[in-house]
């Protein structure tokens, strides 16, 4: 089992920056694949970033490149999300996830075997 705790949410108005980060344990932090997510209100659940075990592999929705970065620091078992030129469309619960295949930087949710609570992101404009 592995247990994921976001945080670092909160309310921002539109072209602030936030830092989100989720802390991981149970199971070595090193065998898993980190992933972060978002659901809005009536929305699905949707890839955000996703990075590799070793950070060497890195994913991102179309919609956050070149303003959101997902970085990872193992020694701290923890998966971070830096938000930059955050837009109210960006308001959503931001959930964390591990994936058991650590190779690998998964973009769907069934490629993931844990869920954090979620973090809620609300930007206003």
């Amino acid at each position: 089992q592995v247990q994921l705790v976001e945080s670092g949410g909160g309310l921002v108005q539109a072209g602030g920056s936030l830092r989100l980060s989720c802390a991981a344990s149970g199971r070595t932090f090193s065998a898993f694949g980190m992933g972060w997510f978002r659901q809005a209100p009536g929305k699905e659940r949707e890839f955000v970033a996703a990075i590799s075990w070793s950070g060497t592999t890195k994913n991102y929705a179309d919609f956050v490149k070149g303003r959101f970065t997902i970085s990872r620091d193992n020694a701290k078992s923890t998966v971070y999300l830096q938000m930059n030129s955050l837009k109210p469309e960006d308001t959503a619960l931001y959930y964390c996830a591990a994936d058991g295949t650590p190779l690998r930087a998964g973009i769907t949710r069934s490629q993931y075997d844990y869920w954090g609570q979620g973090t809620q992101v609300t930007v206003s404009s």
